[in-house]
């Protein structure tokens, strides 16, 4: 048995291996630099906007209630974004590919911010009612719906529930587990267990249910951190302009803190940047189909903005923290992950940062798990849409949050990075293809900003053919008022 789980764990890490380097870390850089040009970077020219968009009003469904509302499909996001990738992730980057692998992490960001706008804006376009009163969509369906490639949307659906049903949310559960093995002796297994019934009773009340769980957790959640890590800094304000030094020189191998720095760098950077905002990879779409706003291109401003949240302050603060830690170590046989974290917070909160950071890593991770069951459950919607389903499905994501807690970490991490590229390369190559339709809903949304009017999207006002089931027809049911709909 030990035999075949070793070929199995080199069969992933060969595959991991050739789709980074020779694939998906080209088509990225490619892909974020033609989102980027041919939007003339809206990922910076309309970041203000980025900042109203989120105070803007849900629209009313067309039954009269309320959907879900721009923040609330933010926090969803942010709850899948900002998990084990930004305090974990981040560490073993730093130790695997040096102190240059932030640097890269930003630059992902920062092209992301643009894919993710397009991404986003496309998965409002093609969003479908469901049957919770909501939206639902994403990849697999303007995939279907907007390229007509349904063989490829339906493989995309099952990769998606796979990865953030399965893989992803055993990733969440082994870093709790981890962190309170370390902080406090707690068997993983009985991490797990405690994991795993509290993720039930929550994804068990369905998509509104989850929205309300992350509104509450993440802004709190994810200001704190903030305040603590600020706390650090001012404590060590003299450390921080030769840390950024290190960060930048490191990640083009002008000083080099171990063989091969400038590649593994890169790779870390990239793979840790993407886990951790998944610009590209297909996941933030579910989240911003879900919203109910008046005009696509609002959800692809949020979902821009989410990245630059994610990795250019949460992720960077986490950075800082580690490259303080006086005895980090780094190469692909130091310890890595979230016990490498705690251990730099240990150093400065006097032997208590362990606790503190699994504390956070608690909080993070498990509204992450929240995140991830959204977006497998919005994909095996695409597939096959009936509630015995969905009850076995959700059964059996509590099931594996309770197994991922006692997996090793390597593979854990390993197998994450695989099906992150998998759906990635396919993602992208899908939304540079549907590229011209955002283009379109980018004009409609300017023209009607520069008028003073709050935009309001119609499929009549664009020259690209929509499908007849589309949810931007001629009835304006996004109104502030349910009285409206008798009018």
């Amino acid at each position: 048995m030990e035999q075949v789980f070793n070929v199995f764990e080199q069969a992933v890490n060969f595959a991991n291996d050739l789709l980074w380097q020779e694939v998906l870390i080209g088509l990225l850089i490619i892909a974020g630099l033609y989102f980027s040009f041919t939007s003339k970077f809206v990922q910076f020219r309309w970041l203000r906007i980025m900042f109203s968009s989120l105070g803007e009003k849900r629209a009313n469904m067309p039954d009269g209630s309320k959907g879900i509302s721009s923040f609330q499909a933010f926090t969803i996001s942010a709850a899948q974004r900002i998990g084990t990738a930004n305090i974990a992730g981040v560490a073993t980057a730093i130790v695997v590919g040096g102190p240059g692998a932030v640097f890269w992490m930003w630059i992902v960001a920062l092209l992301g911010a643009g894919t993710a706008f397009f991404e986003a804006t496309l998965a409002q376009v093609y969003k479908v009612r469901d049957k919770e009163s909501g939206f639902r969509g994403g990849p697999a369906y303007y995939m279907a719906k907007g390229l007509n490639q349904k063989g490829i949307a339906y493989v995309f659906a099952v990769l998606m529930t796979i990865t953030f049903g399965i893989v992803f949310v055993m990733l969440q559960s082994n870093t709790i587990a981890n962190a309170y093995d370390e902080a406090f002796g707690v068997n993983p297994t009985i991490s797990g267990v405690i994991v795993a019934i509290v993720v039930g009773l929550v994804i068990f009340g369905g998509a509104k249910s989850i929205a309300n769980v992350a509104t509450a957790i993440v802004p709190v959640m994810a200001g704190l951190y903030l305040i603590l890590v600020a706390v650090i800094l001012v404590m060590n304000y003299d450390m921080i302009i030769p840390m950024l030094q290190t960060i930048v020189v490191n990640a083009f191998g002008i000083e080099e803190v171990f063989g091969g720095a400038i590649g593994a760098a890169i790779i870390n950077g990239f793979q840790r940047g993407l886990l951790s905002n998944e610009a590209g990879m297909g996941s933030a779409p579910n989240a911003a189909a879900s919203a109910a706003v008046r005009h696509p291109v609002q959800q692809g401003l949020i979902q821009s903005l989410g990245v630059y949240f994610d990795t250019i302050i949460v992720c960077t603060a986490t950075a800082i923290v580690i490259l303080m830690y006086s005895d980090l170590s780094f190469g692909a046989d130091a310890p890595q992950g979230i016990q490498v974290t705690q251990a730099a917070m240990d150093q400065q909160f006097f032997g208590f940062g362990g606790t503190i950071i699994a504390v956070f890593i608690l909080l993070f991770a498990f509204s992450t798990i929240l995140g991830n069951y959204f977006y497998a459950q919005s994909n095996l919607s695409f597939i096959v849409d009936n509630k015995t389903t969905t009850f076995v499905f959700r059964a059996v994501v509590v099931v594996m949050t309770a197994v991922g807690a006692v997996l090793g970490v390597q593979l854990v991490w390993t197998l994450a990075d695989l099906f992150m590229a998998l759906i990635a390369i396919i993602n992208l190559m899908m939304v540079v293809a549907l590229s011209p339709l955002v283009f379109e809903l980018m004009r409609d949304y300017k023209e009607q900003k520069d008028r003073g009017e709050s935009p309001i999207f119609f499929a009549k006002n664009i020259s690209y053919k929509l499908p007849d089931d589309n949810e931007w027809g001629d009835e304006d049911y996004r109104k502030d008022d349910p009285e409206d709909y008798n009018k």
